[in-house]
């Protein structure tokens, strides 16, 4: 019974594809054995139906044959045959099918795909997620999952079973009168032709209306997420007009596809009409000229009033599926773009044992070639507290994004105890790096579930520990979320919004201490905290960069007064190195930017 299971959460083999059949066949891969047992089962559905229809024939066709005293007993056994299809064969067969679909496929299927897309998607560089809507990227990847779910049972539901009613129903009329059933061929040929004429219309305009409304959710999404924003700058009438233009946007495009859904359904009605009308008059038509029973009457009139219906039945449901199309076509457009940055071929796991970090010669510039860092060299010792200041977009950040593999070196390499970054796991070169930084992730989850985003594996006991040495477990006590969940059960809000900065930062400080990684990586790690809890927890940072390489960056120079050795850039090279002392001794960049902080910071005419 293992074969006719779906794995609903099995990986991919590689990539997605850019085509449409190779990508339904990357998405469905491993599922067959149970598309192959659903579809035969509707297939025999479809065939029930005629086989209902022949017996109908039969039975009526007995009745006129038979003295009405002994017609039940000169028919028993057409009779019977009757019971066993009616009430056992046909519930069973219908029944199976039922199943397959709907317990078998559809639940297992959607989960499939959309675990597929998913996973790709979080193999993104940080690149693709900056260029798009994060509303607009996870409702693409629902859309794609959900028609190509769609897409499969509507196939095999509708489509295969259609397909077997239909040729069922030409072989069945074929035995009545060759044209009667050459009529059937005719009507279906002009069936056909209808559907050829608006199905890739539909289709096409399906997918705009898809793209479209995914816009529409990214647009507002996008307000939602920074609705605080949007209020301290009384930005909503602002927000509200570009929701509305996205807005305009799809009604128009949903006003396309309904205009060729009306023209769809219109001329599918009439033709639709057309059938009854040609099968019966012409069985009554041959009935009359003594070439056909009423009984075959009864089975033409049965099997042309069950296609008629079925006709509209499966022409909605086509253009349903080719709508379904559409949406999977535009959702691959977004979410089917290689991979920008992968793991080479053979790569490694990194391994630290002393934790040195070597930049030689390395370069990097934005797009088109604006910012980033030029021909870097610099050696951070094993256990060394190094510090990097500069004014803002002289490159501190951008060596810290190439140093945890956010984005390649155009130029020169990044080694960590003689590892080329490049040539390790991009998991196992981020496990081995702690990070705190100033716009610190929260998650809209519990305080214990964001603590132990760290190390997945540690205990609440850890969790709390960690807490403790980063000053954060005396506020998370008093936590109390909208559902009543207090303490570290509570929810933080989306990006920890229920928390002050200085309360984000210290629980991502107990993140990273619970990680416990050789490299830690501080982006202004204490400047949301006032100064009074910044003096709380400085014990415990000194304590969390015992026996680390640290790499600090800080606009508060206070801040790393006391470091190893602090790295000045300024326009993406390095201006000056040394220790406090030397460099202040120096009289350079960084003595100019100690004297003209206020209040600790490096001020706005740094930059000059």
């Amino acid at each position: 019974m293992k074969l006719f299971r779906i794995d609903p959460f099995a990986e991919a083999d590689g990539p997605p594809p850019k085509t449409l059949g190779a990508f339904f066949r990357w998405a469905l891969k491993d599922s067959g054995p149970v598309l192959w047992l659903a579809g035969i089962l509707s297939v025999l559905g479809g065939v029930a139906e005629v086989v209902a229809a022949i017996l109908l024939g039969r039975v009526i066709d007995s009745a006129l044959d038979a003295d009405s005293a002994t017609v039940f007993s000169d028919s028993s056994g057409l009779l019977i045959l009757c019971l066993i299809f009616f009430l056992l064969f046909r519930p069973i067969v219908m029944g199976l099918s039922a199943y397959s679909q709907n317990i078998m496929m559809q639940p297992n299927i959607m989960n499939l795909v959309l675990s597929r897309i998913h996973r790709y998607t979080l193999g993104q560089s940080v690149t693709f997620f900056d260029n798009d809507f994060a509303g607009r990227i996870a409702q693409k990847e629902m859309q794609t999952a959900r028609a190509l779910n769609d897409v499969v049972t509507e196939v095999v539901h509708t489509v295969l079973f259609a397909v077997a009613s239909v040729v069922g129903a030409i072989l069945l009329l074929g035995t009545v009168d060759w044209r009667i059933a050459a009529g059937l061929g005719v009507w279906m040929i002009a069936y056909g032709f209808l559907i050829r004429f608006f199905m890739p219309r539909i289709r096409k305009r399906s997918k705009a209306r898809a793209g479209a409304r995914a816009m529409v959710t990214g647009q507002v999404v996008d307000t939602v997420t920074n609705i605080k924003t949007v209020k301290l700058f009384a930005h909503q009438g602002f927000e509200d007009r570009a929701a509305l233009g996205a807005m305009s946007e799809y009604r128009k495009r949903f006003l396309d596809f309904s205009a060729v859904s009306v023209a769809f359904r219109f001329w599918l009605m009439a033709l639709a009409g057309i059938l009854p009308v040609l099968l019966v008059g012409g069985a009554l038509w041959y009935w009359s000229l003594g070439l056909i029973s009423a009984g075959d009457i009864a089975a033409t009139g049965a099997i042309s009033l069950r296609l008629a219906q079925m006709t509209g039945w499966v022409s909605f449901t086509l253009m349903s599926l080719y709508s379904n199309v559409g949406e999977v076509e535009d959702g691959m457009r977004t979410l089917t773009p290689d991979h920008t940055l992968v793991d080479r071929t053979g790569a490694t796991d990194l391994k630290v044992s002393r934790g040195e970090v070597r930049l030689d010669c390395v370069s990097f510039a934005y797009g088109k070639k604006k910012g980033g860092v030029e021909d870097i060299s610099l050696t951070i010792h094993p256990g060394e507290k190094l510090a990097i200041v500069g004014a803002s977009g002289a490159g501190k950040s951008t060596l810290v994004s190439l140093l945890l593999r956010l984005y390649d070196a155009e130029k020169g390499t990044i080694r960590i105890d003689g590892q080329n970054v490049s040539d390790v796991t991009q998991e196992s070169l981020r496990r081995q790096i702690g990070m705190v930084t100033q716009e610190t992730a929260m998650f809209n989850r519990s305080a214990l579930d964001n603590i132990r985003y760290g190390r997945p594996d540690a205990s609440k006991d850890e969790v709390i520990a960690a807490a403790r040495k980063a000053e954060a477990h005396e506020f998370i006590k008093d936590l109390e979320d909208h559902l009543g969940r207090t303490g570290y059960d509570a929810h933080l809000g989306e990006r920890g919004v229920k928390l002050s900065g200085g309360q984000r930062q210290r629980i991502a400080l107990a993140r990273a201490i619970l990680k416990d990684a050789p490299i830690l990586v501080l982006d202004e790690a204490t400047s949301a905290l006032d100064s009074e809890v910044e003096a709380q927890i400085q014990s415990a940072l000194e304590r969390v960069m015992d026996g680390k390489t640290v790499l600090a960056i800080a606009h508060r120079l206070s801040t790393i007064a006391s470091m190893d050795r602090i790295v000045v850039m300024d326009q993406g090279h390095i201006a000056e190195v040394g220790t406090h002392d030397a460099l202040l001794a120096k009289g350079g960049l960084y003595a100019r930017y100690w004297d003209r902080q206020s209040g600790g910071f490096i001020g706005a005419q740094a930059a000059e």
